[in-house]
This record gives structure tokens, sequence and C-alpha cells, in this order.
């Protein structure tokens, strides 16, 4: 392409610069048509974007009972006044940012694979295609790679006790700074240093040289290789996640049922309200901190002009306690509340679903429908042990994959292959295994928050962590998935379908056998590291006295007696 702002991909199948360019003057004369072509594209970005920040981040998004300026409302509070409260959290320009975010992420995201099937299909104008993709790409890496990170960092600095806002003298927050900046360069370190990851190969170093491309496409291709190598290894990790969650609670719980006591609403209601009494008191105890964080400012002052005496009695009340020793005692007692508060809600969470699994095979039509999930665990199963042997297999045959030896997958390769002779039936299976990872995640979602939930039992913090930034994980793994799945299946048509706008950038960096042998890798990981933490965590929970068939009223009796003491 002669434009530089036209070259973020470089078709590999187009030679004719107005064949792939809105226009041989440049990116500025743009036909009519170009932009008729473009609405449909835009205008699904601004549904799901919408659709996205008003209906899914409010479900996403926490609420500790905090607002902007870290402002906490006392348990009595009205219901008026917690509205308001919420009204006023929503506002903040730190919440505001978050849910464009994510709505601009999933948006793009979505806007990336409508042009990706527009492409294949050939449905759409080149030139207008190219350029939609040409807008869509970077700004969804700027989104993956910069920002949402610089957002995680700022939370997590938060939640370490870290503020942003000017101390008390007026000075800066330097230490909170610092620590961002410190966390983001250690991702953008960790991000780039994935690249050594990829396989340097002939048709890549050409491909990327300095002398043949712009610095633009260059750093744009860099990103697209390091985030497909983060997409792979996140999506075969999770899929490995979810396809030992969905067994263990499908088959282990059933059984595991059946040898307790049945689970009533009673108990579910008793859970509720230990949960409850604990946000009330968390919330009261950090409205008592505030009161004495605003109290401090105003009584160091009153102390200092209140003469010698007043001093030195002001001395002995610090040396002997006073609002400091009670503020330090408040913030232990915050912290154990918090962690019983993320036991209690977890327990809570596993106590709805087996309840609600419970209910379900107590009727014929229940436990008809528990049929495709015995068969969906048979196959996450299956998937694991298959991919655990095509890797021994590999060590003799390096183009053994689970991909080639799937059914589902063989046969939807057929299927392609059949709607085009022309298709390498390989490469689209190992396209379509990819895709069914995603799948075997959304299928197991419910498993895999349990099994989160799970966990999360023995480490309260990753639970508030998690919940402070779901939002914007989401977001990232969503577009992290799409681009990866977009550059893989792109990646599997001739160089001159559709315009090659992707092909281009990723033909021969990701190589067949590096997707394999890196997915399945990644896969096993997830699996083992998933199967020993419920290993380990059911060890842990039965030497607590926690893992017996009437857990939950042991957890009660513990928990209550805990309350009472506080």
């Amino acid at each position: 392409m002669s434009s530089s702002s036209m070259t973020w991909f470089s078709p590999a199948g187009c030679h004719d610069a107005d064949a792939c360019a809105p226009s041989a003057h440049g990116p500025s004369s743009v036909s009519a048509s170009t932009v008729l072509a473009l609405i449909p594209f835009a205008a699904a970005f601004a549904l799901v974007d919408a659709l996205v920040v008003r209906h899914v981040f409010p479900k996403l998004s926490s609420d500790d009972g905090r607002d902007a300026h870290g402002h906490v409302l006392p348990s009595y509070a009205p219901a008026s006044l917690r509205h308001v409260h919420a009204e006023h959290a929503a506002k903040s320009w730190r919440q505001r940012a978050v849910a464009w975010t994510f709505g601009a992420t999933v948006a793009l995201a979505a806007t990336l694979g409508l042009l990706i099937m527009a492409e294949i299909v050939e449905a759409v104008d080149p030139a207008a295609r190219n350029l939609a993709l040409a807008l869509t790409v970077p700004a969804l890496l700027f989104l993956v790679v910069l920002l949402i990170p610089w957002l995680e960092c700022r939370s997590l600095v938060t939640a370490a006790g870290c503020t942003f806002h000017p101390s008390k003298t007026g000075s800066p927050p330097r230490v909170a700074w610092a620590l961002q900046l410190l966390l983001f360069a250690a991702w953008l370190l960790a991000f780039w240093s994935v690249g050594r990851a990829v396989p340097v190969t002939p048709t890549s170093t050409a491909a990327s040289a300095p002398t043949r491309r712009p610095l633009s496409e260059t750093l744009t291709r860099a990103c697209l290789e390091r985030v497909g190598v983060v997409g792979i290894s996140l999506m075969a990790l999770l899929a490995g996640f979810a396809s030992v969650s969905s067994p263990w609670h499908t088959l282990h719980d059933t059984a595991s049922r059946r040898r307790r006591r049945p689970l009533t609403e009673a108990d579910v209601h008793r859970k509720q309200v230990g949960l409850d009494a604990a946000n009330e008191m968390l919330l009261t105890k950090r409205h008592q901190l505030q009161a004495l964080d605003k109290k401090a400012p105003h009584a160091a002052p009153a102390a200092a002009g209140s003469g010698l005496v007043g001093k030195m009695f002001g001395s002995l009340l610090a040396v002997a306690g006073g609002d400091e020793a009670e503020m330090r005692a408040l913030r232990v007692e915050i912290a154990g509340l918090e962690a019983i508060e993320a036991n209690l809600e977890s327990k809570l969470s596993l106590l709805r679903n087996d309840r609600a699994a419970a209910v379900r095979a107590s009727t014929p039509l229940g436990r008809l429908l528990l049929a495709p999930s015995y068969a969906f665990s048979a196959y996450c199963l299956y998937r694991i042990v298959a991919t655990a042997l095509a890797t021994l297999r590999r060590a003799s045959s390096p183009s053994a994959s689970f991909a080639s030896s799937d059914p589902i997958n063989r046969f939807l390769g057929l299927v392609a292959r059949h709607w085009d002779p022309t298709l390498d039936q390989a490469a689209w299976a190992r396209t379509i295994s990819f895709a069914l990872s995603g799948v075997i995640l959304v299928a197991s979602a419910n498993s895999a928050v349990q099994t989160f939930y799970l966990f999360a039992r023995w480490t309260p913090g990753l639970l508030r962590h998690a919940q402070a930034n779901l939002a914007l994980a989401v977001g990232q793994i969503a577009a992290t998935y799409v681009i990866s799945a977009s550059l893989l299946l792109r990646g599997q048509l001739p160089a001159d379908a559709g315009g090659a706008a992707v092909g281009g950038v990723l033909r021969g960096a990701l190589s067949p056998q590096f997707v394999d042998g890196w997915f399945e890798a990644w896969f096993l990981l997830g699996s083992a590291l998933t199967a020993l933490g419920l290993w380990v965590g059911r060890r842990l929970a039965g030497a607590g006295g926690g893992g017996g068939d009437e857990w939950w009223d042991d957890d009660y009796r513990a928990e209550e007696m805990g309350a009472k003491r506080m």
C-alpha cells in the first residue's frame, strides 16, 4: 500500500493498491460507497457498546459500599440514601472509565469478528473492509495492551492500601504512582517477552524487516503476534480449567450429594443471614474508620494550640493509644471481616448451586436434562486424555495433534471441506479445536465459577481482587480470544481470499506445529493445576473438619462463634 495509515495490515494477496485502499489519493478521499459500507459495522459497534455498558457491566462490577471519594455508608442508612450513594459512585470518573473501556473492548471485538466473517464470505467492499480493519485492530490493541492493564494496575495499587489522592499536607501520592508505573512496566516487559516464544521463520523475519515495512505496521504485527500467543495460552488454560471443573461438579458432587442429608432452603437462608451480618459489621467498621480518619487532621491543630499542658496530655494519650491505636485496631478488624465476608460469599454461592442441582434432580424432567451435562463431562475427560496421548505421540511424530484426531473436529472439518474442497481439512480442524475451547468455557461457565469459589475459600483476597477487576478481565479475555481466533481462522484461507487483510500479518509467524504444541501444553497445564487445586482443597477441608457431609453446619457454627467474639 502506498498510504502509511492503511498499512496496519499488509494484504498478502493485494498487489494492486487500488484494490485494497479506499482511494489512490489516500484515506482522506473516501468514496461514498465506502462510507455506506462501513455503516453496518459502526451500527454494530454502537449497539454492542450500549448493550454491554447498560446491561452487562452492572452485573460484573462490584459494590463494596464506597463511592468515588471513599465514603462509606453505615449499615443503618435508609434505602433512599443508599440509592443516591450508588448513583454517586456510578458517576465517578474511574467507574465511568472502566465501564466505557469494557464496552468499547467488547464492541470492538464483536466488530472485528464481523469483519473477519465478512472477509471470508466476501460480503463487503474490500476498501471499506480494510479501512475498518485499519481502525478496529489498532484501537483494540491499545485497549488490550495498554489501557486495560493500566486500569488493572491502578486497582491493584488501590487494593494494597495506597491512595492516589493528595495527602493531608497536600503532597502528591508519589508512592502510589511509583507502584503504578512499576506494575505497568512489569506488565509491558512480560508482554513483550512473550514474543520469544514465537518461532522465528524466514518468512516472518523477512516480513518484519524495517526496510520493507513502516514502524507502525511492524509494531502492530509484533503486538498481534504476542496477543495471539497470549490468547492461545489463556484460552488453553481456561479450557483446561473448565474441562476439569465440569466433570468434578457433575460427577463428584452428584455422588457426594447422595451420601449426605438433603440441603434445604433453611440452610441457604442461614448462610445468607450470616453473610448479611458480616456485611453490616464490615460497613460499620469502615464507617468508624472513616470518621476517625476525618477527625485526625482537625485534632492535630487543636492539640498544637492548646499550650504546653495540652501538648503533654496529647503526647501521653498518643503513647497510651488514642485515635491512632483505635484506627490500627479497626484496620485489623476490617481485614478479618473482609476475609470472613469472602469466605461466606463463596460458600453461599456453592450452597445455592448445590440446592439448585438438588431441586433439578428431584423431578423427572430435571433428571432428563442432566443427560447433556453427563455427556459434556465425558467429552471433557476424553479431551484431557486424548490431548495427553497426542502430546506423548508428538515426541516420535511432530505432526501429531489432538485437533487432527478429535472426532468432533474432524466432522466439522469435513463439513468445511465439503463447503469448499480447496480448504485444508487439518488446518480447519485446528481452528475448530481452538473455537471449541471457547465453547467448553461457555458451556461449563457455572462449574468454572463454582471451582473458583472453592479456591477463593482458601484465598479470600483472590475473590476481592477478581470482583474488583472482573469487568476488565472479561473484556480483555473476550478481545484476546477474538483476535487469536480471527488470526487462526484467517490464516487457514488462501492468501488471495477476500483481500487477505489479516492473513499477511501473521502468515508464517504462528506455524501450525507451534499452535498445536503450545495450545496442548497450556491446556494440560491448566487441567493439572485445577485437578491439583481441587484435590488439595478437598484434603484441607477434610483436615479442618469442613469436608464432611454436613460441612455447611460446621462452617456456620465456626463463623457464628467468630462473629460473636468480634
